[in-house]
């Protein structure tokens, strides 16, 4: 059977995140207390109820145990978002996920067991700092606290060289996981794989080892 998923607070970020999980090809039930947000999804999720997620009676009425994951996305409200999720976890349900507004907010939500917790505005941030600093780093995503996967064009001075040529391993301690050309993806390159002008390496490292590779070698 597929995931089933619910989103909790059919905001800006909520709304979006429910649509792309409904895009690839999961069961959505959208939850707000927003009659008028409700309505425009109707018809867009599988299903759009209008329900208080700080009630557990209607929370239970609505099956939430049942769901695979369950993401809290409530916009501005801290005290709903994070009672919210102490009932989601009273409840048992698998995996809650919570949108946290500040590094308080995403604390007290880890100290209730809340098994992942994003920062949208902040993530986004960190983003488009990184893209504005390198013009050849078309994406940049923190998996931890330590580790970075980044999405690299390729520059014509690197064009021509082999991953055994440009020994990223030993060099910086980083290392090509794919390459992205325009008719296909190379996973786990080989050393003989060239590299073209034209493609995307997705390197993983450490910060410091991505921006060390970034100033020597990308223009």
């Amino acid at each position: 059977m597929k995931k089933q998923y619910a989103v909790i607070g059919l905001g800006r970020f909520g709304s979006s995140l429910a649509k792309e999980l409904i895009e690839l090809g999961f069961d959505v039930l959208g939850i707000d207390s927003s009659e008028q947000t409700v309505e425009k999804l109707n018809g867009i999720l599988t299903r759009a109820v209008i329900a208080d997620s700080t009630d557990i009676e209607a929370l239970k009425a609505l099956g939430i145990g049942n769901f695979d994951c369950v993401i809290v996305a409530i916009g501005n409200d801290i005290q709903s978002s994070i009672l919210t999720s102490m009932l989601l976890k009273e409840l048992e349900v698998k995996t809650v996920v919570a949108k946290a507004l500040t590094e308080l907010h995403g604390k007290v939500l880890n100290k209730m067991g809340v098994d992942r917790i994003v920062y949208p505005e902040r993530d986004m941030g960190i983003r488009v700092a990184h893209q504005l600093a390198s013009p050849n780093l078309l994406d940049y995503i923190e998996i931890s606290k330590d580790y970075t996967v980044a999405e690299l064009s390729v520059p014509k001075r690197l064009s021509g060289l082999s991953l055994k040529e440009l020994d990223l391993r030993v060099k910086y301690g980083c290392s090509v996981i794919a390459i992205n050309r325009k008719d296909s993806v190379t996973i786990a390159p080989m050393g003989t794989d060239i590299l073209n002008d034209s493609d995307v390496m997705v390197i993983i490292g450490n910060n410091q080892q991505i921006i060390d590779f970034e100033r020597e070698f990308i223009d």
